[in-house]
């Protein structure tokens, strides 16, 4: 390349913007892990963890004091029986929850025990307690997000918690009508499903699916549009992804939240990433209003939707169950 003599020519090459620093333009990035290096190194605004997150996190070194801290602090307490393993297995979320809380600017969500889900009264105090020990560390509950299963119960223990200032993230959602009845709750945020509606439908029709025509980007696409045409300000947070395509066919949702390893492929691809969700783009949709018996009635008649819901609740109760063991097995050492 050559420059008319007597002038000084500068080269500037723009970088090409990865699709994770597009996508963080038009979308809140979140981190679906409790690897606090994948969390320092990727830098989300968030954190989401569940009971799986949990039980894996604490297998790994970082926390390896924590498991230590936790069971003797239960010792102190006095025993082996049900309430100390479930007070250690609360600890040890919390101590989970604290290190990533203090990585992220934002939100960390911590689950209410996934054996609760049916029970509105004993997941109001669970969400309590939750907060209680993080207000002990010194976070606040401004940073901190309860997260229920979307069961009616669950539903309407986020309800009252809502009307106390507590927020909260309603998880394994499968169907519009668990959303509807999560924004009648006025609830803080949802985690509507992807990869697992996907996996639910390649599973019974034997058929493979593009980006465009997976069911579970058509679901949480359904729910957002049904929330910004109505003005509906419930948070829609995309969850569980089998694939980078389905994350850039959500690109413009409220938040969405990625695992470290989508993470990294999204950082390293480059091209244009176009905007497919916005506000200005919802078409009208009526408000509909679901009680307790049309909730239930629309759960039934959405196989999906209950399999998968159960399902979800039932992994994750059996991780729960395996975190109670290690304990018991601890605290008997």
């Amino acid at each position: 390349m050559t420059f008319p003599a007597g002038t000084d020519a500068i080269l500037r090459i723009t970088p090409m913007t990865s699709k994770l620093e597009q996508l963080r333009a038009m979308t809140t990035v979140v981190a679906d892990t409790g690897d606090i290096e994948a969390v320092a190194r990727l830098k989300p605004v968030d954190c989401t963890t569940n009971p799986s997150i949990v039980l894996k996190a604490l297998g790994t070194e970082a926390f390896a004091d924590a498991f230590k801290e936790a069971i003797a602090w239960g010792k102190a307490k006095g025993g082996q029986n049900e309430a100390v393993v479930g007070a250690i297995a609360d600890r040890l979320a919390i101590s989970v929850g604290a290190a990533l809380a203090a990585l992220v600017p934002g939100r960390v969500s911590t689950e209410v025990d996934a054996d609760l889900s049916f029970d509105t009264k004993a997941s109001i105090a669970k969400a309590h307690q939750i907060i209680a020990g993080y207000k002990e560390r010194g976070i606040e509950r401004d940073r901190i997000l309860i997260k229920l299963a979307s069961t009616w119960e669950g539903i309407r223990a986020a309800e009252v918690l809502q009307s106390e200032g507590i927020d909260c993230n309603l998880t394994l959602l499968f169907s519009k009508a668990q959303a509807i009845a999560c924004a009648e709750a006025k609830v803080f945020l949802i985690s509507p499903f992807v990869g697992r509606i996907l996996d639910w439908y390649k599973k019974s029709t034997g058929q493979d699916y593009t980006a465009e025509t997976d069911p579970g980007v058509v679901s949480v696409r359904s729910i957002y549009n049904y929330y910004k045409a109505n003005g509906i300000q419930t948070i829609v947070m995309g969850a569980s992804f089998r694939n980078a395509a389905e994350i850039e066919a959500l690109a413009g949702c409220d938040r969405l939240t990625i695992s470290p390893q989508l993470l990294d492929e999204l950082n390293a691809a480059e091209g244009d990433l176009p905007r497919v969700l916005s506000p200005e783009k919802a078409t009208a949709e009526p408000l509909v209003s679901l009680d307790e018996k049309a909730f239930r009635w629309a759960m039934n008649e959405d196989a999906m939707a209950t399999e998968k819901l159960a399902e979800g609740i039932r992994g994750f109760a059996k991780d729960l169950g395996t975190l109670r063991s290690q304990i018991a097995k601890a605290l008997a050492a």
